[in-house]
């Protein structure tokens, strides 16, 4: 553009010190517009106006990222070794895990890259502009600079612009979280201040709320301001969340220990128990299926889909299955303000008047004025609603300028009949809000009485008053005692974050010619009072504040409004009490990362006002630096880098914008930032639930290994206890359901008390293995090998008799190892009941409170019972059939290893009420 004009981030950018006339001459065009030519040949070198994506198709490599995760090869070696050792079935049935799991989780997350494509849903489909001389439509993507832009009330801005006639009220919610529109004029000229906050600009993605103008274009596509954040939110890329990591970790870990089991049997084997090598292999790549869990993949889907289902229910949509757990662990939750914690709808929450302070109920409830029969709030209620702009459509709804809509919504709660066809045809005079008089006043006929009705800022209004309304319609001289009452009043409203606006009227002579000039109509008004105005902070929002407190979630407010009103509702809604810590964007702009760092670690009670989109980038990755895992919520165009930066992403389903909602992970339908309270809880129990799955897994290793290790360490004196194709069938056949039914498991009791798990934290630790392997593990190893024993010495078996095929005592081998199958199987229905709880009594939670379990578990006896008596499965499985004195003798063993277990968590809870241990935080 020349000399004047400075190159920033934007792109080019207006100077707003330089004269319209240079800015014109700077893009060679006129007050007059293009020529249509012209237009062609600039959209040939700027190209559209649209916003552009990098990158070509992305789900081929997600979808191969879904079959190559490390639990997946770890899956695909098991299916290959499976192959190779001749157990084709159990083969095809990993394949088929491993598919079905890739196919799920790819197509829940596909969706979940659409961003940019959203953003260009802000750009309208048509726009006006003048060309040859002439005002005409033409499609948005064909605005080029230089154009001349025509903006009407109602007219979503089509590319950034500066006004060169006229004045508008421009809603710039999407840009800046700002909940009241702005003015913007061409007699307004800002110098040093934020591009946002010039007020003779208008950008791309805003909304037109009132007003006409003209406007020179000066950047179109990415080079607006929304084309800027379109390329911060492509820029910012997706990290693995805390789940996917710890699933990793976990996957190499069972990798490592199934290779280490399996390579450590074959020598044994072959030297100490004289298997041949073929044997020994066969039972050594059983040893290592048998150690891998297949069921880890569709459990963690199967808890995170629960999840999922039930956060839809309560109003919140998961676009990817893992921000389910990651909300779980949140730490810090950095919340916007306006439609976030408010309700982004201004309304009034009092009026004063000479009779004092009277709340406003909303459309519908008992009329104040004329509860109170205050004639003064009824004159109020009258003038608010003459001057006034706001309409109401067939439906009944209001609509219009926030503040004039509340306003009249505040009228008729007060009384005053709401009809805008009839308020036109009183009106006589108008006189439009003047941004820098900062008042609206209208002339009104109304029962044969002439009369000025004016609104707008105390400071400005209460100057041009001379008398006060009293409550019985009389009036009485404004003196400087009265004058410094209201002002108090005024004082008192600010400081609670409020928007106050002052209400006077003027009767004018009878057969006098009205005022054609505002200076004429505003003077001499009688006060009526004022009207106090808030965006509210939603019911539920202080419940949910509240819960996250208790836990241990910090709270951080992050918006682009004022430092007033941010403070003012976190104070109400209980994020911090009376002296926050309040910086506004041009301090945190200046703060180095090491000040900022210090800030977030000093200050428990934060607000950043006045936030741009790079701020709340900063400020997610000072916390995650930190090792915070950070939920960001947000509903604007503004928010959609930050959303994609934070480990989740929160946006507003009904006032969030369509960029937000794609930018984001998880989308409250509700608007209700109370759902992200039942999104914890439900993160929450989903890690629990899949840490009670590894646990019972692990849990059955032990058993499964001491045959095994009992036969090579007595040099083969004590044949196998359990087969090869048994130890298969336990591991895929009958563990499979209640390990499933294990992520339906309903939340312990204290779920939502516990401080968030340390980003770092391992989903596997030392107690867990310790009551998997030493204590659940050797009680069921125990119960199954005592089986084993009673049925052989039951037949007169010795160390060292043989019990092959054709050997006398080859059936009772045979009921043996079977009862060997049993106990384990029963074993693991007490390890299933045990696993259930960490901490907590069974009966805290219900003994029948998970259905799904104890239909896996009568799926898990009916199949044993198949393999143990249906002739077909004896002759591939090895088994015999046992009479009911053998299975007698394992009914009691799910109580024991579930009894033993209850008494060890009863002990753990003492210790914690002596205060030896920590009381809550998952155990092993």
């Amino acid at each position: 553009m020349g000399e004047t004009v400075k190159t920033g981030r934007t792109g080019t950018a207006p100077d707003p010190e330089e004269r319209v006339e240079l800015l014109l001459r700077d893009l060679r065009t006129s007050r007059s517009g293009l020529s249509s030519r012209e237009a062609e040949r600039r959209l040939l070198h700027h190209g559209p106006n649209e916003l552009r994506r990098r990158g070509g198709r992305r789900w081929p490599k997600e979808l191969a990222r879904q079959v190559t995760h490390p639990l997946a090869l770890l899956l695909w070696a098991a299916a290959a070794l499976a192959w190779v050792a001749g157990i084709a079935t159990v083969a095809v049935a990993i394949v088929v895990v491993i598919v079905v799991n890739a196919a799920f989780a790819f197509v829940q997350e596909a969706q979940a890259e659409r961003a940019v494509e959203a953003l260009a849903a802000y750009l309208p489909h048509r726009a006006k502009v003048v060309r040859d001389g002439r005002e005409e439509e033409v499609e948005a993507t064909r605005l080029v600079p230089g154009d001349l832009l025509v903006i009407e009330e109602g007219d979503r801005v089509s590319a950034d612009a500066r006004l060169i006639d006229g004045g508008v009220e421009i809603d710039l919610s999407s840009l800046t979280g700002e909940s009241v529109p702005a003015y913007r004029s061409t007699s307004l000229a800002d110098t040093g201040v934020p591009l946002l906050q010039a007020r003779d600009l208008v950008f791309s993605g805003t909304t037109c709320t009132e007003g006409e103008a003209r406007a020179v274009v000066f950047a179109t596509g990415m080079r607006t301001e929304l084309g800027r954040i379109a390329a911060l939110s492509e820029r910012v890329g997706r990290e693995e969340s805390p789940l996917e990591a710890q699933v990793r970790k976990v996957a190499w870990l069972i990798a490592l220990i199934a290779v280490a089991i399996g390579a450590a049997f074959t020598p044994v084997a072959v030297f100490a128990a004289g298997l041949s090598l073929d044997q020994a292999v066969v039972f050594a790549v059983a040893l290592l299926v048998g150690n891998v869990p297949e069921g880890l993949l569709p459990v963690i889907t199967l808890s995170l889909a629960i999840g999922v289902r039930g956060l839809a229910r309560r109003g919140a949509v998961v676009k990817r299955l893992s921000a389910v757990e990651t909300l779980g662990s949140t730490s810090v939750i950095c919340t916007d303000k306006t439609g976030t914690l408010t309700e982004n709808r201004m309304r009034v929450a009092s009026v004063w008047t000479g009779a004092g302070e009277q709340p406003v109920g909303g459309a519908g409830e008992q009329p104040v004025g004329g509860a109170t029969g205050d004639a003064a709030v009824r004159a109020l209620a009258a003038t608010v609603a003459a001057c006034n702009n706001a309409r109401t459509d067939p439906g009944g709804d209001v609509l219009g300028d926030p503040t004039e809509v509340a306003l009249l919504e505040a009228a008729g709660a007060l009384g005053e009949p709401l009809d805008p066809a009839l308020r036109e045809r009183q009106r006589r005079r108008h006189f439009h809000f003047d941004p820098v008089l900062k008042l609206m006043s209208t002339v009104d006929e109304r029962d044969g009485a002439v009369r000025v009705h004016s609104k707008g800022a105390p400071e400005a209004l209460l100057p041009l008053c001379t008398a006060v309304a009293e409550p019985d319609g009389g009036t009485v001289p404004l003196t400087p005692v009265r004058l410094r009452r209201v002002e108090e009043r005024v004082d008192a409203y600010a400081r609670q974050g409020m928007r106050v606006l002052a209400v006077a009227r003027r009767d004018l002579e009878p057969g006098r010619p009205l005022p054609d000039r505002r200076e004429e109509a505003e003077r001499g008004l009688t006060l009526l009072g004022l009207t106090a105005m808030i965006d509210p902070p939603r019911p539920q929002v202080a419940d949910a504040v509240a819960h996250c407190r208790a836990a241990g979630i910090r709270i951080i407010v992050v918006t682009g409004d004022h430092p007033l009103t941010a403070a003012a509702i976190a104070r109400q809604v209980g994020i911090t009490g009376d002296r926050p810590t309040v910086v506004n964007g041009e301090d945190l702009d200046a703060m180095s990362e090491d000040d900022l760092d210090a800030l977030l670690r000093g200050q428990r009670e934060l607000i950043f006002s006045r936030s741009s989109p790079e701020a709340k980038l900063r400020i997610a990755d000072a916390l995650r630096a930190e090792g915070h895992v950070v939920a960001m919520t947000g509903d604007g165009v503004n928010d959609a880098p930050a959303l994609r930066r934070a480990d989740i992403g929160v946006a507003m389903g009904r006032s969030g914008t369509d960029v937000a909602r794609e930018a984001s992970t998880v989308i409250l339908t509700d608007d209700n930032f109370a759902t992200i309270v039942a999104a914890v809880r439900a993160g929450r129990r989903g890690y629990d639930n899949i840490r009670k799955f590894i646990c019972y897994i692990f849990a059955h290793s032990t058993p499964e290994i001491t045959p095994a290790v009992v036969f090579a360490l007595s040099g083969g004196a004590v044949p196998l206890p359990l087969t090869v194709l048994q130890l298969l069938a336990f591991d895929v056949g009958t563990e499979t359901l209640p390990a499933l039914a294990l992520g339906r498991e309903p939340a312990e009791p204290g779920l939502m008390t516990r401080p968030p798990r340390k980003r770092t934290e391992n989903i596997i630790r030392a107690p867990m293995l310790l009551r998997a392997w030493l204590f659940l593990g050797v009680i069921c190893a125990a119960l199954a090998m005592s089986g084993f024993f009673f049925v052989l010495l039951r037949a007169g078996w010795h160390p060292g008799d043989p019990t092959g095929p054709g050997e006398p005592l080859h059936h009772a081998y045979r009921q043996a190892t079977t009862m060997t199958f049993l106990g384990m199987i029963t074993g693991q229905i007490g390890t299933a009941f045990a696993a259930r709880t960490e901490r907590a009594s069974l009966r805290s939670i219900g003994f029948f409170s998970n259905r799904l379990l104890l239909w896996g578990i009568a799926f898990e006896l009916a199949l044993a019972a198949l393999f143990i008596y249906a002739p077909p499965f004896q002759d591939l499985l090895g088994t015999a059939a046992l009479t009911p004195a053998m299975v007698a003798l394992t009914v009691p063993f799910p109580f024991v290893v579930w009894g033993a277990d209850e008494v060890r968590r009863l002990l753990l809870r003492r210790r914690a009420a002596d205060g030896r241990t920590p009381p809550e935080g998952p155990a092993a």
